[in-house]
């Protein structure tokens, strides 16, 4: 019996040794309230040279807002991709309300010309990656029902990264240059509609 469970251990430890940490994450209404946002600001926090991401839905909270503003002044490569076509038109004139604040912090925006762009991933320092199915919104923080991974493991996330260049590929730069002279009326439009973003 000891040998067995001595050959056990063995194999339990191989198997580990193969493997690389991961956490599966399940969020909702009827869990910690803002798990969500704070899980992400703790991530943005924690970038030291690179944060990549990719997401369709961007109606962030002023802590999320702030966090990716705060790594960029930092010194972060802080890159985000985001749909140019959405398939809701409230929820695009509500994520484009933050370009102007993003942009001036000195992070970096595409817009993905390929169609509606749902991939969910975040990738930190080509050593840990985020996928899963919350966008970053507050419909997703708050009111939907979310299941995540978050992992440490250099191959993955290179992978997903090389996932998401592929997608800057295919995506326009945005530039604040471009931002200022969009419309007085189409910022203003903007703005209002990103009041409602509790409700999107």
């Amino acid at each position: 019996m000891a040998t067995e469970q001595l050959n056990a251990f063995k194999l339990n430890a191989t198997a580990a040794a193969a493997g690389f940490p991961a956490q599966v994450m399940g969020v909702g209404p009827t869990e910690r309230r803002a798990a969500t946002p704070q899980l992400f600001a703790n991530l943005i926090a924690s970038a030291e040279t690179q944060l990549t991401i990719s997401t369709p839905y961007f109606v962030p909270d002023a802590t999320l807002l702030d966090s990716l503003c705060a790594a960029s002044h930092r010194g972060v490569r802080v890159t985000l991709i985001y749909p140019k076509a959405n398939d809701s038109w409230i929820v695009s004139a509500a994520s484009r309300s933050y370009y102007h604040q993003l942009l001036d912090a000195g992070c970096i925006i595409y817009e993905f010309n390929a169609g509606l762009l749902h991939a969910k991933t975040l990738t930190i320092d080509n050593c840990v990656s985020l996928i899963g199915s919350s966008n970053l919104d507050l419909r997703s923080f708050d009111l939907n029902y979310e299941n995540n991974i978050l992992l440490q493991d250099s191959t993955i996330t290179t992978a997903i990264r090389e996932r998401q260049q592929s997608y800057i590929t295919d995506s326009e730069l945005v530039e604040l240059n471009t931002v200022l002279k969009w419309r007085y009326s189409r910022r203003i439009w903007n703005n209002i509609i990103a009041t409602i973003g509790p409700i999107l």
